[in-house]
């Protein structure tokens, strides 16, 4: 919105134990540097939409559009409780990171909520004054396929959404998957029965977005005379895309825009990614000519501590857009310099060898992990054959590297600039932070790794290039 880019997103709990169990708040930065970014507080909470209860506490994924008012309206759904996701319902400011108040539920033209299918993480886009809305869910498996009775489908539908079999089949189209409807002036009202764009994996058997189906997470951009329809795929750790030249209809497959673990990216396979995966939510935007994909990764050992994530990504000149890797640089147009103390946490890949697919129970064996402690917050549970990498970093001759550190770790760690190593320290057991240093040199932009061999676990909180 004008000369700044903003991020709405569900908040997590630092090491909480459900999903979104915060306020909504708003982070934006100018778009001639965007490495410069503020937090402008609480927008809006929960306890202001009427519906607030125990089954409704927590407002999940939303996304906010200018109306044709020139007011801004936030979109979300709330969940908690025994309840799944309730009405997609909406506040209203006069500017994008200011106060919101309640406005109103989504609803049909004879004012009822609108309940068509699984009313979850809703996407808006003001198109030339035509407001749309996108929304959906469907189950998720890591597999090709999840082909079963539609008798037994029907029940696991019943069960998981509280929902009659007539309230089930109320729709012309599946009860699973990703919708589109447009909506009135007045920001609520649809105008007719939301329409199936992208198929979940019931129905996605023989069509373009088999093995992609959608999961969660609708969002929708349009770049040109061609609608993206971003979202998770039935693997959860991806943010895959469909394109369209209409906003409600004839979408396909295009491709993946990015995987939590890397997975997909060169080739590399589910058990080969470079840090634990889980359910992964973000969408596109453009800023002065370059794309950025914005996601999320997973932290404290759970599905619920969801931190979030950007990086450079390339728009082809087909329109098509090439699988961003996962790096530490983020947002800083470029490779981080090899001078001064990191946050050892600012790691893209975090792996034993053998790190899981994240879900919402917390994972019991021991796996190297970012996680806080109050405002402290490291790398924690690094055993033996942990690598963690950096990418990148531009060297610039000899420096000395350092680390703080702590634990019950007795061994050594290498420091590799690319594939070489470029230095080695020792690590011995410490209960309070301590440092390890040795000399490393390098020229040019390369990846920085640290791998541990040893007996015992460590917890890592800084790294540090001295001149």
């Amino acid at each position: 919105f004008e000369d700044r880019l903003y991020v709405f997103g569900s908040h997590d709990k630092e090491g909480g134990d459900s999903f979104c169990m915060l306020p909504y708040e708003c982070w934006s930065a100018p778009v001639s540097d965007l490495t410069d970014w503020r937090c402008d507080g609480t927008i809006y909470e929960a306890a202001q939409d009427p519906s607030y209860s125990e089954n409704t506490k927590y407002m999940y994924a939303p996304d906010v559009v200018q109306g044709n008012d020139g007011r801004y309206y936030l979109y979300y759904a709330m969940s908690g409780g025994d309840l799944f996701t309730g009405p997609i319902h909406v506040a209203v400011c006069d500017s994008p990171c200011g106060k919101y108040e309640y406005y109103g539920a989504v609803r049909n033209e004879d004012g009822s909520e609108l309940n068509l299918y699984i009313t979850f993480d809703p996407a808006v886009i003001n198109d030339d004054g035509a407001i749309w809305l996108y929304y959906g869910w469907s189950l998720a498996k890591e597999g090709a396929g999840c082909y079963i009775p539609d008798y037994m489908k029907l029940q696991a539908e019943m069960m998981l959404f509280s929902k009659t079999k007539e309230e089930i089949e109320a729709g012309s189209n599946p009860y699973m998957g990703a919708n589109a409807v447009r909506l009135k002036d007045d920001m609520l009202t649809i105008t007719v029965e939301p329409s199936r764009i992208v198929p979940g994996q019931f129905e996605s058997g023989e069509t373009s977005f088999e093995s992609h189906a959608f999961f969660e997470a609708s969002s929708i951009r349009k770049i040109g005379d061609t609608y993206y329809f971003i979202y998770s795929s039935q693997y959860q750790h991806e943010l895959c895309y469909a394109t369209s030249k209409y906003p409600d209809r004839d979408f396909v497959y295009g491709g993946v825009l990015v995987s939590n673990g890397d997975i997909g990216l060169g080739g590399r396979s589910a058990k080969d990614r470079l840090t634990v995966t889980g359910n992964n939510h973000g969408s596109l935007v453009e800023i002065l000519g370059d794309w950025y994909i914005f996601y999320h990764r997973h932290t404290h050992k759970t599905t619920y501590s969801r931190q979030g994530c950007a990086e450079k990504i390339i728009l082809n000149p087909d329109g098509s857009f090439a699988q961003a890797e996962m790096t530490s640089c983020g947002l800083n147009k470029g490779p981080l310099e090899a001078d001064g103390a990191y946050p050892a946490a600012i790691c893209c890949n975090l792996t034993n060898g053998s790190m899981p697919h994240q879900g919402t129970e917390k994972t019991a064996e021991a796996i190297p992990h970012i996680t806080n402690s109050g405002e402290e917050r490291f790398i924690s549970e690094i055993g033996d054959g942990t690598l963690i990498g950096y990418k990148y970093f531009k060297f610039d001759g000899e420096k000395k590297f350092v680390i703080r550190f702590r634990g019950g770790a007795n061994g050594k760690l290498a420091v590799l600039i690319g594939e070489k190593q470029a230095g080695e320290m020792e690590i011995i057991p410490s209960e309070d932070w301590r440092e390890a240093e040795c000399t490393i040199g390098g020229n040019g932009t390369a990846a920085l790794y640290l791998k541990y061999e040893g007996q015992g676990l460590m917890d890592l909180e800084t790294i540090e290039f001295r001149g």
